[in-house]
C-alpha cells in the first residue's frame, strides 16, 4: 500500500486563513464581531512543516472512505452530542459555539486532520500531567486552540509553544528563558507548567470556563469583567465585558472538544501516525554543541532541534547549569559510549566566545604601569602642567585623549 505524504496533498491557500473574526448576533439583536484565537487558524503548510509531521504523519489514499463533504445537522444534534461527551466541564451550545464547530468541520477540516494525527504525540503527555494535578481531561484540548498542536507556534504578543506561555507567566511557573534556552517550547515541561497554572486558576475561580478565560486573557482582565458585571461569576454573564478574542475562546474550546470527538460525523480523516522511535534523556553539565552530537552520534541536526526545542540556538549551555538532552536510544547509547570525545570534538571551532582577552593599547598611549596623575586646579593650563612635570603638551594630549587645550578643574589628568 503506497503512502502519499500529506505535505503533497494538503496545500492551503492564503485566502482560506485570511478571516480573523466571526460575526454573531448579540443579545440586543445587533451584529458583532468576535476575534478568532490567533493560532487556531494556522495554515496547514505551517503545521506540516513540523518535524514530527514530516517524519511520522502521512495519509494513505485507500485508508479513508469518507467523501470530502461536511454534513450539516440541526441544533438538536449538536446539543445532544455535546451532552454525551464525558466531561466535568460545562459544554453548553449556542450560536457562537455553532460558528466555531462549522469552522473546524469546514474550512479548518484539513487542520483537524493534522491535529488528530499529532494528538498521538502530545495527548499522552497532556493526560499524564492533568492526571497528576487531578484536572479534567478535557483540558487536553486547550492547545488545539492555543497552538493548533504546533510546538513552534509564536503569537504576535510573544506567547510561545504548545500552551502559548507568555515569558513572565512561564518564568513564574518554572520555565527557564534566556538567550540560549526557552523552556516554553519544551512540550513536557510546558505541559506540567500549564497544569500547575490551570490548577492555581481553579483555586481562584472554582469555575472551569472562567479558568480557561483567565488562561487566555489573564486573571486581571477576568476580574475586571466580573466587577463590571456586578460580581457575576459565570462566564456567559461576564461575556460582554471580556476582550473580543476571549469571547470566542470558550466557544472555540467547546468546539474543539466537539470536533475531536465527532470528526467522523463530519467526514474528516485523521492523518496516519507512525509512532516515533523511543527516546530518552541524559543530563548535560558542560557546554555542548548540536554539531558535536550530530557528527559522532549519527543523528541529523533537524532531529536534534525537534527533540530539544527548548534550545534556541545549537548550543546546550551545560556550564550554566544542569541541562537535559533528549536523543533516540541508538544515538543516546553512542553519546554515552563516546562522551568525552563528543565534548572535545571540534570544540575550538564551534565555541568561539572568548573567556579572556588582552586589551591592546592605543597607538602612542603607552603602558599604564607607573602612571602618575595630577588633579587639575582652577587656572591651570596644559602648557603649565606640561612644564611642571617635565613633559610636553602633545604628550599630555596623547595620554589623555585630549583635543585642543580645554581642561576642567577638579578632574585628574595623566602626566606620565
Amino acid at each position: 500500500m503506497r503512502k502519499i505524504f500529506i505535505i503533497a496533498l494538503l496545500v492551503s491557500s492564503v485566502n482560506l486563513f485570511a478571516q480573523k473574526s466571526i460575526t454573531v448576533q448579540s443579545s440586543t439583536g445587533e451584529m458583532e464581531e468576535i476575534d478568532i484565537p490567533e493560532n487556531m487558524i494556522l495554515s496547514v503548510d505551517s503545521l506540516l512543516s513540523d518535524w514530527h509531521a514530516k517524519n511520522y504523519l502521512s495519509v494513505t489514499a485507500e485508508d479513508c472512505g469518507y467523501t470530502d463533504v461536511n454534513p450539516t445537522y440541526p441544533d438538536s444534534i449538536y446539543i445532544d452530542r455535546l451532552s454525551r461527551i464525558p466531561t466535568i466541564m460545562e459544554m453548553p451550545y449556542n450560536e457562537i459555539v455553532r460558528k466555531f464547530i462549522d469552522m473546524y468541520s469546514g474550512r479548518l477540516r484539513k487542520s483537524v486532520s493534522y491535529m488528530l494525527g499529532a494528538a498521538n504525540f502530545y495527548m499522552p503527555i497532556f493526560e499524564q500531567a492533568l492526571d497528576l494535578y487531578n484536572l479534567p481531561y478535557e483540558l487536553k484540548y486547550l492547545p488545539i486552540i492555543e497552538s493548533a498542536l504546533n510546538p513552534k507556534a509564536v503569537s504576535k504578543a510573544g506567547a510561545a509553544g504548545l500552551w502559548q506561555f507568555m515569558l513572565g507567566t512561564g518564568k513564574l511557573y518554572g520555565l527557564q528563558a534566556n538567550s540560549l534556552v526557552d523552556e516554553r517550547r519544551d512540550p513536557i515541561k510546558s505541559t506540567y507548567a500549564a497544569a500547575r497554572y490551570l490548577s492555581d486558576l481553579y483555586n481562584i475561580y472554582k469555575d472551569w470556563n472562567l479558568v480557561i478565560a483567565a488562561y487566555n486573557c489573564g486573571p486581571g482582565t477576568v476580574n475586571k469583567a466580573i466587577h463590571r458585571a456586578n460580581g457575576a461569576t459565570d462566564y456567559w454573564s461576564i461575556y460582554n465585558y471580556l476582550p473580543k478574542e476571549t469571547r470566542g475562546y470558550v466557544p472555540a474550546f467547546i468546539a474543539a472538544n466537539y470536533i475531536m470527538n465527532y470528526y467522523c460525523d463530519h467526514n474528516i480523516c485523521p492523518m496516519n501516525t507512525q509512532l516515533p522511535l523511543a527516546t530518552d534523556t541524559i543530563h548535560v553539565n558542560r557546554d555542548l554543541h548540536f554539531q558535536q552530537i550530530s557528527d559522532l552520534c549519527d543523528i541529523d541536526m533537524e532531529s536534534l532541534h525537534a527533540l530539544n526545542p527548548q534550545y534556541k540556538t545549537e548550543i546546550i549551555p551545560g556550564n550554566s547549569g544542569d541541562c537535559i538532552l533528549r536523543l533516540p536510544q541508538a544515538a543516546l547509547t553512542a553519546f554515552i559510549d563516546a562522551k568525552d570525545s563528543v565534548y572535545t570534538h571540534r570544540a575550538a571551532e564551534l565555541f568561539t566566545k572568548r573567556k579572556q582577552v588582552a586589551v591592546k593599547q592605543a597607538s602612542g598611549s603607552g603602558s599604564t604601569a607607573g602612571a602618575k596623575y595630577y588633579k587639575i586646579r582652577r587656572g591651570d593650563t596644559l602648557s603649565e602642567i606640561a612644564e611642571k612635570f617635565g613633559t610636553s603638551v602633545r604628550r599630555l594630549r596623547s595620554l589623555n585623549g585630549i583635543r585642543g587645550n580645554r581642561i576642567t578643574a577638579g578632574k585628574s589628568i595623566r602626566v606620565r
